[in-house]
């Protein structure tokens, strides 16, 4: 297992599969997760609340986090940065 990436409520995510960290609001995202959702591989880290972020593996899994995309990304270069 890699390195470890808080996302909200308890949540990490290996910093290693991370592709990329967007906004959920335009459209061809909706239909990614949307997709994802269908397909089986979203994975919901919201803890019950507005999805503000979406990550995006190398895997192909979606996983849906309460923090917003810059958040995420700055606990990314944080990581980065204290190694």
């Amino acid at each position: 297992m890699g390195r470890l990436i808080h996302i909200g409520y308890g949540n990490m995510v290996n910093f290693d599969k991370i592709v990329s960290v967007v906004s959920p609001e335009s459209a061809p995202i909706k239909r990614m997760v949307q997709t994802a959702k269908d397909k089986g591989t979203a994975i919901d880290a919201t803890q019950g609340r507005k999805t503000q972020g979406v990550i995006i593996t190398d895997c192909d899994y979606i996983i849906l986090s309460a923090l917003l995309p810059e958040t995420i990304a700055g606990r990314c270069r944080d990581k980065e940065e204290d190694e």
